[in-house]
């Protein structure tokens, strides 16, 4: 299994943006589906955004239309675009692979701190 770093979190205003990167520890291109999940305070972490081989992509209705995930395969790294931020994104977030599209890992990395203020 590759190891995920997630970086690129920070404290913005709502309706602002950010760009949250994730770095594997190996190569990605084999993998069939990335993902980012977002656990808020006292919530459950959450699948909001998924990126397949082929590049097709799922939202969560929470972020549809603001978020926007891709994966450059060269660089084993997985991105998430969040423009138009809303107070109710802050959470941590992580990102997560499926290698067979079956079960997502089980390991789970630190994580990146978004806080987002009205």
């Amino acid at each position: 299994q590759v190891q995920l770093v997630e970086s690129g979190g920070a404290s913005v205003q709502a309706g602002g943006s950010l760009r949250l990167s994730c770095a594997a520890s190996g190569s990605i291109s084999s993998i069939a589906v990335m993902g980012w999940y977002r656990q808020a305070p006292g919530k459950q972490r959450v699948l909001i955004a998924a990126i397949n081989r082929g590049g097709n992509s799922n939202y969560s209705d929470s972020v549809k239309g603001r978020f926007t995930i891709s994966r450059d395969n060269a660089k084993n790294t997985v991105f998430l675009q969040m423009n138009n931020l809303k107070p109710e994104d802050t959470a941590v977030y992580y990102c997560n692979a499926d290698p067979d599209g079956r079960n997502w890992y089980s390991h789970w990395g630190r994580g990146t701190q978004v806080t987002v203020s009205s």
